[in-house]
This record gives C-alpha cells, structure tokens and sequence, in this order.
C-alpha cells in the first residue's frame, strides 16, 4: 500500500549540522541522502549545501533544494514545473519560496543560505526537489530546535 503523499519518509535520518550549515546529497537514484534537517533555534542565518553524487546531467536527473510550508509543497511544485527548465523549476519571486538552491547536475554543489527566523514559526517546512516528478520521493522535514 502506498503512503498518504503528506507523510515524510524519516527512515533515512537526520542532516548532520555543523555551525548553522549542513550538507546533503541527491543521487541518480533520485533520493536525498536524509529525510529530516534540524536547525538549531542559537542560529541566526542556516546554509544548506546540496552534493550531487550521481553522473547524469542535469536536464535528466537535475536537484535542488526548495524550502517552503509543507502545505505549499504541492503548489510551489507544480507552478514551479509551468515555470520551466529555464527557471529552475522555481516560479521567480515566489513568496511561498522561503529559500532555493540552483538546479545542478552529476558532480556538482550548490549552496543556499536563509534567516532561520521564516521557519521558526508558522510551519510545519519542507525541503524538496523541485525537478519534475522529483517531489515525490526527494522531500524531508525542516525545523528548529
């Protein structure tokens, strides 16, 4: 039986936060490397980097990481596939984006930085791909602690 699309997959574990940064990965296998990242409530600003581990270029298996209410999660996404490869796969100037990385390919890193305060209250927030289809299974909770 399929899970509720609303559920978050938490069996691969939390980021590892080091000074109000961490790092994650996206693969080929079109997978986040961690389902949950706690931000710790003494940071001001929090960078997330993204690693892409896998080989595939990235007009076929492109990530980022987009940042956003968990109830935005399904809109954020599919305005952000009409906005186009040309866009990222983000809407511009959304304002339900609390923060974005850009999309990258195999091999590369990219890097976002945000005030912690948009996800201290009003929440719960996600992170997620917003590469077409992606969303389905490259999403994970954020918070502070």
């Amino acid at each position: 039986a399929a899970a509720p699309a609303a559920a978050m997959d938490t069996s691969k574990g939390m980021a590892v936060v080091t000074d109000c940064a961490t790092e994650i990965e996206g693969s080929d296998a079109m997978q986040y490397n961690v389902s949950s990242i706690v931000v710790p409530s003494s940071c001001k600003d929090f960078k997330i980097t993204l690693k892409h581990t896998g080989t595939m270029p990235v007009t076929a298996m492109g990530h980022d990481v987009v940042v956003t209410k968990q109830s935005d999660l399904q809109a954020v996404d599919a305005d952000g596939m009409a906005a186009g490869a040309a866009s990222g796969y983000v809407k511009a100037d959304d304002p339900r984006v609390i923060a974005h990385t850009s999309l990258i390919g195999g091999g590369e890193t990219t890097s976002v930085s945000f005030p912690v305060s948009k996800i201290q209250s009003g929440g719960p927030y996600v992170f997620f791909c917003s590469f077409p289809g992606h969303a389905a299974l490259m999403k994970g909770t954020i918070s502070v602690q």
